[in-house]
């Protein structure tokens, strides 16, 4: 343990201001990290993100997904309600049936690229 210990920690005491400010400089503020970090909370249930790719092949209703995914329209529902309020997915009402889509191509973009990296 001392060891890890030892390892995480600079073997000299002076700090290197010049790169510290330069990246506090850069850094976001913390609404917009805690606003990052509520958005891939979002994705890390994989129920979402087996939505999310049905919603990359087709646009879809609640039936249709609860159909596809062997779940209750109600758990689909709220999964859905979930992505909606993080803007992943857009509703479109046609009679009375709501369809469901990507939001936009950013949410693709996301999802492409961590597959990407688990991949590699």
């Amino acid at each position: 343990m001392a060891d890890e210990q030892e390892l995480e920690c600079c073997s000299f005491l002076s700090v290197h201001q010049d790169t510290v400010d330069r990246v506090l400089s850069e850094m976001p503020g913390d609404e917009r990290l805690y606003d990052l970090a509520e958005l891939f909370k979002v994705f890390g249930d994989s129920t979402r993100i087996k939505i999310l790719y049905a919603l990359f092949e087709a646009e879809m209703c609640v039936c249709d997904i609860a159909q596809l995914l062997g779940l209750t329209q109600s758990a689909v529902s709220h999964q859905l309600r979930v992505l909606k309020n993080a803007r992943l997915v857009k509703p479109r009402r046609e009679g009375k049936t709501v369809f469901y889509s990507l939001d936009d191509d950013h949410v693709r973009g996301m999802i492409e690229q961590g597959m990407e990296h688990i991949e590699e």
